[in-house]
């Protein structure tokens, strides 16, 4: 490959030129002329050459067109919204500091386990990796599903579980299946700005409810859905995101009869269950599924690159779920994904792997809490599991501003108002204490809210 794209850039060949044969090129360089089908077959890939039937392989007669990296990089200079931090953190190079990011770094994942489940989906049948996946999902992954649900107080068989593309799939469904536009929709205030961001998508409204270091606030809800008669109300009861909070028994019971009273469903996204040390109260095993749609991924915990997530409902809304994603993605989610998930959740691996991932993050939380507090930023609370800080800046500083100082020096971070649906959380930051290593994030930091300081100074 080398050698061809060397005559090509010192115009030894030019567009449109044929190549030596394959037997000839493999003569003068003394290799196998299956090395050079191999080498011609990437070129061409490439866009280098082109391969004409009968009549050999030849120049490109124009060259690909250049990858520009700007093209790439994501947009500083936007709105700091609900879209911003996920775009800064999916597009700004793998090598960047993001301590603002979602999601664990890769010497922090089962990687191990994971290439083993792959070697042994490699060794599998043909069909495993060239057919569609059936309507719901790995049959034997739902089965794992409903084992670990049955541990929590949750009794539910594999048919009430639908496996998808990803938890945020999963949710999309829900909200296909269940929302019109103009519908209301409640999601906590600060809570996760995705939400925010699908739930704009499907033209709904959206109402904030009050979510402090307790929980969610059980007068504000009862205001709230009186009023407003939201159809939704989704929400993480499980060490929530942003704020890191765990409801209490008495919250979940009573926020659930209100519900049950004014006709609302909650969608309660479960996906940093795994990081608690000890299970909290879920509104899906409280509620027995019958107004609770309860989904989740694996993202967190196992793969972000292997995507797959889950609903389990009741069985009439599952049916309703089903042939709506076979009419959006025509079948499950991929069954090498699931496959492989299965594959790591049936291993005693994946048990070990999670009490190792809980003890690293009780030493990171602590550490990142004390790093922070000498900067003047104090966590609202200190969460009893999982991997996020919802950090209070020092008086009078705005997040927002702190985040563009931050980016201009390869730094991503999450400023509290993309959480806020009433924009009340500008003294917020949030952080993920795995993803704070950077030796200079402490002076950017530093640097970044001096500057900010002297900007918010009156003239």
């Amino acid at each position: 490959m080398t050698a061809i794209r060397t005559r090509i850039a010192a115009r030894g060949l030019g567009p449109g030129d044929r190549l030596p044969s394959i037997r000839a090129l493999a003569a003068s360089m003394a290799v196998s002329p299956s090395t050079v089908v191999e080498a011609y077959d990437r070129l061409v890939a490439e866009g280098v050459i082109r391969a004409r039937r009968g009549a050999g392989f030849h120049v490109a007669t124009a060259e690909p067109a250049p990858f520009r990296v700007a093209a790439a990089e994501p947009s500083r200079d936007r709105a700091v919204d609900p879209f911003w931090v996920s775009r800064q953190s999916l597009d700004t190079e793998a090598s960047a500091s993001k301590p603002g990011c979602g999601w664990l770094p890769a010497d922090w994942m089962p990687v191990g386990a994971l290439r083993r489940a792959l070697r042994g989906l490699a060794r599998g049948a043909d069909a495993l990796l060239t057919d569609y996946g059936g309507t719901r999902g790995s049959p034997a992954l739902r089965r794992l599903l409903a084992g670990r649900f049955a541990e929590e107080g949750l009794a539910i068989g594999p048919d009430q579980i639908l496996l998808t593309g990803s938890g945020t799939q999963a949710i999309d469904l829900v909200c296909r299946f269940l929302l019109r536009p103009g519908d209301t929709v409640l999601i906590d205030d600060p809570g996760y700005f995705n939400f925010r961001a699908l739930l704009e998508a499907h033209r709904v409204g959206v109402v904030g409810l009050p979510y402090g270091p307790a929980g969610p606030d059980p007068a504000a809800f009862e205001a709230i859905v009186a009023s407003a008669r939201p159809r939704l109300y989704i929400t993480n009861s499980a060490l929530h995101n942003p704020t890191g909070a765990t409801i209490a028994p008495a919250t979940a019971h009573r926020l659930l009869n209100l519900a049950a009273a004014h006709g609302v469903t909650i969608v309660e996204d479960d996906i940093f269950a795994d990081f608690e040390p000890d299970p909290s109260p879920r509104y899906a095993a409280l509620d027995g599924l019958d107004r609770v749609v309860r989904i989740g991924s694996f993202s967190k915990t196992l793969s972000a690159s292997v995507r797959c997530g889950y609903v389990a409902a009741r069985p009439d809304w599952i049916e309703g779920l089903v042939d709506l994603q076979v009419a959006t993605a025509f079948g499950g989610p991929s069954p090498v994904a699931t496959d492989l998930v299965a594959a790591v959740l049936a291993g005693g691996g994946y048990r070990k792997h999670l009490d190792e991932v809980r003890r690293r993050l009780s030493g990171a939380r602590r550490a990142t809490a004390q790093r922070l507090g000498r900067l003047g930023l104090v966590p609202a609370l200190m969460p009893r599991g999982g991997f996020y800080l919802w950090c209070r800046l020092p008086e009078g500083l705005d997040s927002a501003a702190i985040a563009r100082l931050a980016l201009a020096e390869g730094h991503v971070l999450a400023p509290g108002n993309v959480f806020s649906v009433s924009n009340s959380a500008a003294a917020f930051l949030r952080f993920n204490v795995t993803q704070c290593g950077a030796p200079d994030l402490d002076a950017v930091l530093a640097r970044a809210m001096r500057a900010a300081a002297r900007s918010s100074e009156p003239v």
